[in-house]
């Protein structure tokens, strides 16, 4: 849900655990396309909330998808 980007089944910050696996599902064979889609959603997200450390949002829409290579 905007602005917050906030999960509309559980009202935790987007994406939650549950939206983390579904993408990683999803996105399985397409790391690159998975982090092209949160890269729009992470711009998207930054201009809806300027107050909130861009770096922050980076870390929470980004930083947990895992790397292409080990």
């Amino acid at each position: 849900m905007r602005p917050l980007f906030l999960c509309r089944a559980c009202g935790a910050n987007w994406p939650c655990s549950a939206a983390r696996l579904a993408l990683l599902v999803i996105y399985r064979d397409n790391l690159a396309g998975l982090r092209k889609c949160l890269t729009g959603r992470l711009m998207i997200a930054i201009s809806d909330q300027p107050r909130v450390d861009p770096v922050v949002l980076a870390t929470r829409f980004l930083g947990w998808i895992p790397p292409d290579h080990p």
